[in-house]
């Protein structure tokens, strides 16, 4: 709080579970098979109004293009549950133990996987949460335009949907903080500066989904396995591939520890927040789960 003392700049600063799904898919299926979810070049940080700010990590940030960085992680979202879904030992499991571990998991499952398809966003910051809602809202009304069928769909189901997602105030979600935001940031190039490999990326997202330590787990010992066999599956790859470097299991593992300061309610207010509104994330995992990918 001393800090906002000192700058002066800080005081500046129902259900739908189902639609979203079907956005999710549907959009996939547009891309094409094989295609890599959209990218967006440009710089590593976020645009900034103000220079030399103290507090800066602590200013609100909001996507600076929304429709393109929501549909990629939705893309990656899809492609996320499908891989976990797929893994045999995963489908052994009792459903009420797969829940737990994807609802646990399935924030840093999905930010290894906006690494591994390298997908690229830039953010801005912003006092006005609500007029993101509104830019995305208006923009394209009565267009037509074909490349927003997302938000096209939203607009037609507004009775299922409920009430437009409030604006920001007390009760209301807070967009990401500019630290929250050069965390998951920091994650990505880090990823990207080892060129984590394919199978790689395949062993540590076993790491992290087999994780015994989670409360409501029943087959903690068996789960337990699994990650050690991830873990032992990725040091046994790394040694054969790349023998030159012995500290690269130490580095890819460092990376993961990185997950742990990137908070779910962030990636769901970053990324799926400003296309469907409120997200009950549990609702949505719950039913990718149970339905064919």
């Amino acid at each position: 709080m001393a800090c906002v003392d000192r700058c002066r700049c800080c005081m500046d600063s129902r259900r739908q579970s189902s639609i979203l799904y079907n956005i999710l898919k549907s959009e996939e299926q547009q891309a094409g098979s094989g295609e890599s979810a959209p990218q967006q070049p440009g710089p590593e940080g976020h645009a900034t109004t103000g220079l030399g700010c103290s507090c800066g990590s602590q200013r609100r940030v909001a996507l600076k293009s929304p429709q393109v960085a929501c549909k990629a992680a939705s893309a990656v979202l899809v492609k996320t549950l499908r891989f976990v879904k797929n893994v045999p030992c995963f489908q052994e499991l009792p459903l009420d133990e797969q829940l737990v571990l994807v609802r646990s998991c399935w924030a840093p499952l999905l930010v290894l996987g906006l690494a591994q398809d390298r997908v690229h966003f830039e953010t801005v910051e912003t006092t006005e949460p609500s007029m993101l809602h509104r830019i995305l809202t208006n923009k394209g009304r009565g267009s037509g335009e074909e490349d927003e069928p997302s938000l096209l769909l939203l607009r037609k189901t507004p009775k299922l949907l409920g009430p437009p997602p409030q604006p920001c105030g007390s009760s209301s979600p807070k967009l990401p903080l500019v630290g929250e935001i050069q965390a998951i940031k920091g994650f990505l190039a880090k990823c990207w500066s080892l060129d984590i490999s394919t199978k790689e990326y395949a062993y540590l997202k076993g790491t992290v989904l087999f994780n015994p330590e989670l409360p409501g787990l029943h087959c903690v010992q068996y789960i337990q396995g699994l990650q050690q066999e991830a873990q032992q599956a990725l040091n046994e790859h790394v040694r054969l591939i790349h023998r030159g470097d012995q500290a690269r299991f130490a580095k890819l593992n460092v990376a993961l520890s990185m997950l742990r300061s990137i908070n779910a309610s962030v990636i769901a207010e970053l990324f799926f927040r400003p296309i469907i509104g409120a997200v009950n994330m549990d609702d949505m995992l719950l039913e990718m789960l149970c339905a064919k990918l």
